[in-house]
């Protein structure tokens, strides 16, 4: 049987004292107030007495360490998922005020609708559809839960609502720890939550890639 309902949750907030854009780099695991984010989006998804049959996390640590809480609460273990991992981004590694200081720099901003800085928009929309499909059929019925990153959930979130690719990332509708939650319809995805459940206020690193 497919699942009932997929839910896509950001990962916690991530220990990053130099305030650098971390993208795909290793070793960037979550802050002890991540951890605590990362709590809360699980025992979100367990108030809603929903069972949860199956569960998916990109191979990136901060995500990794964010599906603990569900493994725990749904005795689950994740199935690692390229297909939900962090876009590729030529600012990894770098502060991003002073990056985008650098006229050097300016020729990754050429095309924004793209982006010129990383992967395409639409090749993040196809993977994590596909991901996101494969998941829904294998499930076997209850709801599926996977852990990815800020862009590939509101770049999903965009597709779905059939709105245009290009955005400001300081906008977006993806807080730390938050739940976005889909139904697939016939052959047709649909919006049917969205939740906050951690309080990110204090929170050092909000991210935006």
């Amino acid at each position: 049987m497919p699942a009932d309902r997929l839910h896509l949750v950001r990962h916690g907030e991530v220990h990053n004292p130099r305030r650098v854009l971390y993208g795909r780099l290793p070793h960037f695991g979550l802050s002890e107030d991540g951890r605590r984010m990362a709590q809360a989006a699980a025992d979100h998804v367990v108030s809603l007495g929903r069972p949860v049959a199956a569960l998916v996390a990109s191979p990136l640590q901060r995500t990794q360490e964010s599906a603990e809480p569900f493994t725990a609460a749904f005795g689950l273990d994740p199935t690692l998922d390229e297909r939900v991992i962090e876009p590729h981004n030529v600012f990894e590694g770098r502060r991003m005020r002073r990056a985008l200081a650098n006229p050097l720099n300016w020729r990754h901003l050429r095309t924004p609708e793209t982006p010129s800085w990383g992967e395409p928009y639409l090749e993040v929309v196809a993977r994590m559809d596909a991901a996101m499909r494969d998941l829904w059929q294998s499930a076997d019925g209850g709801d599926a839960v996977i852990v990815s990153h800020q862009l590939p959930i509101w770049i999903t979130h965009l597709a779905v609502a059939g709105l245009p690719l290009r955005h400001d990332p300081r906008r977006r509708r993806c807080a730390l720890s938050s739940i976005t939650s889909f139904e697939l319809a016939g052959d047709v995805w649909r919006e049917v939550d969205y939740a906050e459940p951690a309080s990110t206020a204090g929170a050092v690193d909000v991210g935006a890639v």
